[in-house]
């Protein structure tokens, strides 16, 4: 769970509101019921709160907002590293009054005493993440899938290859980040260009 909790943790901060839950959304949904899913669970419907009250769903962010913190009441804070208090306090904010969110931020969640950003996930967080920022921008997700698939495999391999660089850059330079997806596409091109070039080569009959 630690490895989508940070990735999701790093989306929210980052403003990613709407694709932050898809970190936590697998293994929410593969865990039994106990304080582990209602804790995921919570999570998942605040980041849907914060998401619909600023996008003036009213309705839908006072609903959310009741539902998320009786998933989180309880809970110790922090919980698996993550500061609940504040996460708690913006959720009987928003159920009272929604429209707090055009005059106060949404605070930043905690990840073991510190705000985490894109900028401080590993490699693996980052693999795990740049497709969902791609989900979430101007950018096609299949094409950012397949390159981080290029990267693992050279992440497996212990080999250097130029996608595992290209990958945490599109993840943690938001100021360049469509420069750096132009050139994840033309390499994934060409990549799958030479898969191509070969597929069926030994086949028999060739």
């Amino acid at each position: 769970m630690d490895r989508p909790l940070r990735v999701g943790i790093a989306l929210y901060n980052a403003e990613y509101y709407h694709v932050a839950h898809d970190a936590w959304e697998e293994p929410w949904l593969s865990l039994p019921e106990g304080e582990d899913e209602r804790f995921l669970h919570g999570l998942i419907q605040y980041t849907a709160a914060i998401f619909h009250a600023r996008n003036r769903n009213w309705v839908g962010a006072t609903g959310l907002a009741r539902s998320a913190h009786e998933y989180l009441d309880g809970l110790c804070s922090p919980y698996r590293g993550v500061d609940l208090d504040p996460v708690r306090e913006t959720l009987l904010a928003l159920e009272a009054d929604p429209e707090r969110i055009e005059r106060t931020r949404p605070p930043r969640l905690s990840y073991e005493d510190r705000a985490l950003f894109l900028s401080d996930l590993d490699t693996e967080d980052g693999l795990l993440a740049a497709p969902l920022i791609a989900s979430a921008g101007e950018y096609e997700r299949t094409v950012v899938e397949q390159a981080c698939t290029y990267a693992r495999k050279a992440l497996d391999a212990q080999e250097s290859d130029p996608f595992l660089a290209l990958c945490i850059e599109f993840v943690r330079d938001s100021e360049h980040r469509a420069v750096v997806y132009q050139r994840l596409s033309d390499r994934v091109s060409r990549r799958r260009s030479r898969e191509r070039d070969v597929e069926g080569l030994f086949d028999p009959g060739n």
